[in-house]
């Protein structure tokens, strides 16, 4: 008893040390964005400011127009979770569900997909754009970010559903429900740790995109998103990195609320879809 007890200790305490040594980047970033420049460049590891400049968050809101880039970046990543989500669970119930020639072969190119670097395809993808007439628009930002084959958060939602029992669509097909109704009101209903777990990564991927939004951005400096707007914090010669500590602290805020929020959704898919 007391050996397991001491072990107990012993291992808590290294999770203890592991976990400060893994959260210690944040925690610096976080309370160097109340120090100056000069103290930041000089202070070393020390992440305690010997004042906090406050000033700092008000330059980064303001100045460097995040105000904008806020509300931009909102915008971009609610209507491009929204448009994975849909495609992604309406792939998924069609692989997960039904059984037509030439699924597993699907399959298989959805698969291989995942191995494409996102880099190689930013060429065609703006070239379609341009050719949709969505350059330089935000529209064209979300539908370039929602594009592609989610492959990850199809395969979450083909692997949920195809463990759900068939007597339920059976019983929608004899109160006369159609495929749409029977996906909208009674699998997607069902499949909600899931969605949750979907939209929770793809909020975090979409808001603190950088490619595409730089790319699809450049000709109209206005529509960046908080990512991108980084930039206006380095100059030819210098570089306001307290600022930029300030607006990546700002820019984090969300997802960690948006995580903290879903957290319990998001751990319920995750073990559903290891478990599946």
């Amino acid at each position: 008893m007391i050996r397991s007890k001491s072990a107990r200790i012993i291992i808590h305490t290294c999770l203890l040390v592991f976990g400060f040594i893994w959260i210690y980047p944040f925690i610096w970033m976080i309370l160097s964005s109340f120090k100056t420049n000069t103290e930041f460049l000089t202070g070393g590891p020390n992440p305690i400011p010997a004042e906090f400049q406050w000033d700092n968050y008000i330059r980064a809101w303001t100045s460097a127009n995040f105000s904008s880039y806020f509300v931009n970046t909102v915008i971009f990543t609610i209507a491009t979770v929204f448009i994975v989500l849909v495609l992604s669970a309406l792939t998924g119930y069609v692989l997960g569900r039904i059984q037509f020639p030439g699924r597993k072969a699907i399959i298989i190119i959805v698969v291989a997909i995942m191995f494409i670097p996102k880099g190689y395809t930013i060429i065609p993808l703006f070239k379609i754009v341009s050719a949709l007439g969505l350059s330089d628009s935000l529209l064209g930002v979300i539908v370039a970010e929602s594009s592609g084959a989610h492959v990850l958060f199809i395969l979450l939602f083909a692997s949920f559903f195809a463990k759900i029992p068939k007597e339920l669509e059976e019983a929608a097909e004899i109160d006369g429900a159609g495929f749409l109704r029977t996906f909208t009101q009674i699998m997607l209903p069902l499949s909600a740790p899931i969605v949750a777990t979907a939209g929770i990564m793809q909020f975090i991927w979409t808001w603190s995109s950088f490619l595409i939004p730089l790319i699809f951005t450049a000709n109209r400096p206005e529509l960046r998103t908080l990512a991108v707007g980084m930039e206006n914090f380095v100059g030819t010669y210098t570089s306001d990195y307290v600022g930029m500590t300030a607006a990546a602290t700002i820019s984090l805020v969300p997802v960690m609320v948006m995580f903290l929020l879903m957290q319990r959704f998001f751990i319920e898919g995750v073990a559903g879809a290891v478990k599946s």
